[in-house]
């Protein structure tokens, strides 16, 4: 008896997450007519939420986003990671001190594992625009020890 509520106790488990195999679904950060955004956390443990007020081919430099998250881990420095593919060749790569330990351009900088990160307002980037096709984007915050704090592929679709 002992060893089939043992086995029934694994199975519970392991088939509690699929098994491990269950992705996180496919979120619309923004549509217009022109221009879809949509991503899917890659953080096998935790989703998040993410989206893009204006939505539009030609990228503003001060664009508003809004994006949430329940830490799972302490961020004293956030770092932001960013590689842009087309047709599997990678076209841009590029970091970003979202949080420095002597500089916090945020309010969520310092913030600890089990706090909210909320943030709604503008971000700088080089304002652009999107010329028409099909983009894979991996997006990735980490930490000062290197430990992923949110993860994301998304896909945008410019016609």
């Amino acid at each position: 008896m002992k060893a089939f509520m043992a086995a029934f106790l694994v199975w519970t488990l392991i088939s509690a997450n699929g098994g491990g195999g269950e992705a996180w679904p496919t979120h619309t950060a923004c549509r217009d007519g022109s221009l879809e955004v949509l991503y899917q956390s890659c953080d096998p443990l935790q989703d998040f939420g993410f989206s893009v007020d204006q939505c539009s081919k030609q990228l503003k430099s001060n664009l508003n986003v809004r994006f949430g998250i329940i830490l799972r881990e302490d961020i004293k420095q956030l770092f932001l990671d960013v590689a842009f593919f087309t047709k599997g060749s990678s076209i841009l790569n590029y970091s970003y001190p979202v949080c420095e330990e002597d500089l916090p351009k945020f309010t969520f900088c310092g913030r600890r594992k089990g706090e909210q990160i909320y943030y709604a307002g503008p971000v700088n980037n080089p304002g652009f625009e999107i010329p028409p096709g099909e983009y894979q984007v991996l997006l990735e915050l980490y930490n000062e020890k290197h430990s992923t704090v949110a993860c994301a592929n998304a896909t945008v679709i410019c016609s």
